[in-house]
């Protein structure tokens, strides 16, 4: 397994733990007040707080809670005011690595995301250094009850899907990052079930680590995802599977 698959694959494991541990609920909540600071309340009129609202649902936050975050962000409630900076660098072995994060604190937040990348082997890059490896593409998740791989291609090839990959108990489906909203209509016109759909960023190489690099890789991935600033965190590695079986 190697290049988009290898790092859905992942991203999926990553995902999961980050569910087990409530951390998706806070980044869930970050991204409901942005999104609504940046283009207000009306998920009808703002696609990326229609996202937001998508991931907050396959995650389950309560409605309370998703209501609380968009009126901070539109201003209704008082709260933090979250901004976006992302960060860029190497890991072990040259690994090209992007960290998103939503902070209150510029200043708090490099220092913890540079600490990071030192105890791991990794140097903290300038912006622009590694960013060219990676290309923005929708993604969107279908559950294999709803639909089979010919319907989907058959519902949605028009409207822009470009890829379907196989992971597990669900379809994976990749479109450009413009067709998104297009290709998640058509499928919701055919009345298919979706999960949750958002923007990745998927890199156009990959490095192979294996040993003690990729485990370093690994630690370093996670602590990363564990620092309560960070939204996502996007690497070209690619790990031999049963470390990832470990995990």
């Amino acid at each position: 397994m190697s290049g988009h698959s290898r790092w859905s694959t992942i991203k999926h494991k990553k995902g999961a733990a980050d569910a087990r541990r409530g951390k998706v609920f806070t980044k869930v909540i970050k991204e409901l007040t942005v999104a609504a600071r940046m283009g207000g309340g009306d998920p009808d009129t703002n696609a990326r707080l229609r996202r937001a609202l998508d991931s907050a649902r396959a995650n389950n936050l309560p409605s309370d809670t998703v209501n609380r975050a968009i009126k901070r962000g539109t201003g209704e409630l008082e709260g933090v005011n979250y901004e976006e900076v992302n960060y860029e660098g190497y890991g072990p072995g040259g690994v090209a690595i992007l960290v998103e994060t939503m902070t209150d604190s510029r200043n708090r937040t490099v220092s913890e995301v540079r600490h990071v990348f030192t105890r791991y082997n990794g140097n903290l890059g300038e912006n622009g250094c590694v960013g060219w490896m990676f290309n923005e593409r929708g993604v969107i998740f279908v559950p294999k009850a709803a639909a089979d791989e010919d319907k989907l291609m058959e519902v949605g090839l028009d409207a822009g899907i470009e890829e379907i990959t196989d992971q597990g108990e669900q379809w994976e489906v990749q479109t450009g990052p413009d067709k998104l909203d297009a290709v998640k209509r058509a499928l919701t016109a055919a009345n298919i079930e979706l999960g949750e759909a958002k923007f990745e960023k998927i890199p156009t190489t990959t490095i192979k680590l294996e040993g003690k690099q990729a485990e370093t890789m690994l630690k370093l991935y996670e602590a990363l995802e564990d620092l309560d600033d960070v939204q996502n965190v996007w690497a070209n590695f690619d790990i031999p599977d049963e470390l990832l079986e470990q995990e």
